[in-house]
């Protein structure tokens, strides 16, 4: 009589990375519908950054063309929300004169609590700036005319804390121009807020 094969079970070990891989699934799925309940029910909103105020300390350039500024400027992070923290992080702008970029601003992670703000004050000094025709033209007509017009570029990385729930991330970016009056030296307001401001 030809002989039966015989009938091998299923692994112990496959059914426990099965049941293992099963745990995952459910914990990953659970997890997320908590971070989406949570972030319905804070729907914190997205953080602000801005130019509070500034001042041109020095603009100083020579007939040999070469431009020496200090500026100060104060950068407000805001945080509407009512239920989470917010962390700044990676900020980092640059001072742009005619295209050319003259002095970069940088600071360190920081924290905003519930619906407060932080004021950082940079005071950036440009090094030696040689001035091609065309620069030499404008800051002359700038002089002139009593307003010159930087560009101030960069943005910060924000996330939300919201304790177990976990954290959500977006970008605040500033792309504005900054204007001052070479005779007093004063900044002309104007808006410059993060493109997330509504």
């Amino acid at each position: 009589m030809p002989r039966l094969g015989s009938r091998h079970g299923t692994s112990p070990f496959i059914w426990c990375a099965a049941i293992i891989c099963a745990i995952i699934s459910v914990a990953v799925i659970i997890g997320g519908i908590v971070i989406f309940v949570g972030y319905m029910v804070i729907h914190p909103r997205v953080p602000i950054i801005s130019v509070s105020d500034a001042h041109l300390n020095l603009l100083k350039y020579d007939i040999v063309g070469v431009l020496q500024t200090e500026i100060r400027i104060v950068i407000r992070a805001e945080n509407d929300n009512a239920k989470a923290h917010a962390l700044f992080d990676k900020t980092e702008f640059k001072l742009i004169y005619e295209g050319k970029t003259i002095a970069y601003l940088r600071q360190d992670e920081f924290e905003v609590n519930k619906e407060r703000s932080v004021y950082s004050e940079y005071t950036v000094q440009s090094y030696p700036i040689p001035l091609n025709p065309t620069m030499m033209q404008a800051i002359d007509y700038a002089v002139k005319q009593d307003v010159i017009t930087f560009e101030l570029k960069g943005g910060s990385k924000t996330r939300w804390r919201v304790g177990p729930l976990g954290s959500v991330k977006f970008d605040c970016s500033l792309s504005c121009d900054l204007r001052f009056r070479p005779s007093d030296h004063s900044y002309i307001p104007s808006p410059c807020t993060s493109a997330h401001k509504h």
